[in-house]
C-alpha cells in the first residue's frame, strides 16, 4: 500500500525539533526536502506518496529532521534526546522535547559540560508525569557512553571520559524512565556564541 505524507512549512516543525522557537527555516531547506524525495512540489508545501515496499517513511523524515536541526544557526553539535521506559507516549514526547529545547542543556552541550542536572530540570518543567526517583541519564557519542544519573541521583563518573564524549559533533542524551514501554526521540542543536552574534547583528 501507499502512504501519503504531508509536510507543511507553517506547521509543526518547530514543535518536533529543538530549534529556537523563532528561528526560520530557509526556503532552500524545503526545496531540499522536495528534491530529496524526487518530487516536483512547491517548496512551501510538499505532498509525498511513498511506496512502503521501497521507503521507510519514518526513517526518511527522521533524517530530514536531523538535517534541519544540525544546520541550526551557529550550531556546532547535533543533539538527540531519546526517552525510553515511559508509561505512555504522552509522557515520553513532551519530556524529550523539553530536554532538547532547554537553553541550559543546549549551552551545556556546547561547553562540553556533563551537566545531567539540567536534563532532570527540563524533564521537571515539561509537564510529564514521571517518578524522578526512577530516572536514569547517560550521554553517548562516537567516543563512547557514560552513565551520569541512576534512580534520580548522580553516580561517580570520569570527567575526562565525559569531556571526550561531549567533544564529538553528535551527542545522544539517553533518558530512561523505567516506568513502562513507551519511547520518543527529539532532535536539536547546541546554543553557541555564534547564535547570539548572528541574531544580534541584524534586524529582521
Amino acid at each position: 500500500s501507499e502512504e501519503e505524507i504531508r509536510i507543511i512549512k507553517a506547521g509543526a516543525h518547530h514543535q518536533e525539533l529543538g530549534l529556537p522557537w523563532d528561528e526560520p527555516v530557509p526556503e532552500e531547506k524545503w526545496t531540499l526536502v522536495a528534491e530529496y524525495c524526487d518530487n516536483d512540489v512547491l517548496a512551501t508545501e510538499a505532498t509525498f506518496v511513498l511506496n512502503k515496499a521501497d521507503f521507510n517513511a519514518r526513517q526518511i523524515l527522521s533524517e530530514l529532521a536531523k538535517m534541519l536541526a544540525k544546520d541550526g544557526e551557529g550550531a556546532t553539535k547535533l543533539l538527540e534526546c531519546s526517552v525510553c521506559g515511559a508509561k505512555d507516549i504522552q509522557t515520553a514526547r513532551p519530556a524529550a522535547k523539553s530536554v532538547i529545547c532547554s537553553s541550559l542543556v543546549k549551552a551545556a552541550m556546547f561547553g562540553e559540560d556533563a551537566n545531567w542536572g539540567r536534563v532532570l530540570c527540563a524533564i521537571g518543567y515539561s509537564g510529564a508525569d514521571v517518578d524522578v526517583s526512577k530516572i536514569d541519564v547517560a550521554f553517548k557519542s562516537k567516543a563512547g557512553i557514560i552513565e551520569l544519573c541512576k534512580d534520580g541521583a548522580g553516580v561517580p563518573f570520569s570527567e575526562e571520559q565525559a569531556s571526550a564524549i561531549l567533544a564529538e559533533d553528535e551527542i545522544e542524551i539517553l533518558v530512561a524512565f523505567n516506568d513502562g514501554g513507551a519511547s520518543a526521540t527529539a532532535w536539536g542543536c547546541d546554543l553557541t556564541y555564534d547564535y547570539v552574534k548572528i541574531n544580534g547583528d541584524y534586524r529582521s
